[in-house]
């Protein structure tokens, strides 16, 4: 009963969800929402990493946080959702140039190191979907999906496009951007702008597994 509806909207093509395998970098403000929906869409091979620790400034965007202040985020997440794999790591730049990405179908970036990112897309951009930046945004409605050279109305996207083109990187991959001007320069953030991030980053997923 649990996934009636999603398998009367997707029909055969629901075991494709059961049978990938997908990794989520990152499981914060973006991360966490994602998580969740691939969760209760029936994703049942979810591998999450993260290193970092639940606070209360946390509280205003990420799943669950309230319920574990102070806690390591992959190892409450568990508790919700104990069907998922969990690593407790920080990913660097060094980190995802010797980690094996080979076992996974898709890769989920919900992490904010530019570095990190770069080697990303170096490594694994035909199964990569970004996110840019969601901080210091308002609208919803201005979230967009599209491929990392059309993404607009972003300094961090900007950014990521620029290191891109100096290491002499000119492929494709799919982003999740908005292109809502920031209305701040620190750390805002609005809970609609980045769980719709990850809402968006979740049905992208689910998409390109049907896909196949």
């Amino acid at each position: 009963m649990k996934y009636e509806r999603i398998k009367s909207l997707l029909g055969d093509d629901f075991s494709k969800l059961q049978n990938a395998k997908v990794l989520l970098l990152g499981v914060g403000g973006v991360g966490g929402h994602c998580l969740d929906c691939l969760s209760r869409s029936g994703v049942a091979n979810i591998t999450i990493v993260d290193f970092d620790t639940y606070d209360l400034s946390n509280q205003n965007r990420q799943m669950w946080s309230e319920l574990h202040e102070g806690e390591i985020k992959v190892e409450s997440l568990k508790k919700h959702y104990p069907h998922i794999e969990t690593i407790n790591a920080k990913i660097d730049e060094q980190w995802v140039w010797d980690f094996d990405f080979d076992e996974y179908d898709l890769v989920l970036d919900a992490i904010d190191d530019i570095k990190a990112k770069l080697a990303l897309a170096q490594k694994c951009h035909k199964k990569l979907i970004s996110s840019l930046g969601s901080a210091k945004r308002l609208d919803p409605t201005k979230v967009q999906v599209g491929d990392v050279w059309k993404s607009y109305g972003d300094k961090f996207g900007s950014k990521i496009r620029y290191e891109l083109k100096k290491r002499g990187f000119n492929k494709k991959y799919k982003v999740i951007f908005s292109a809502e001007e920031a209305k701040v320069k620190d750390k805002g953030s609005f809970i609609g702008v980045t769980a719709t991030f990850g809402l968006v980053m979740c049905s992208e997923a689910v998409k390109k597994i049907v896909s196949k």
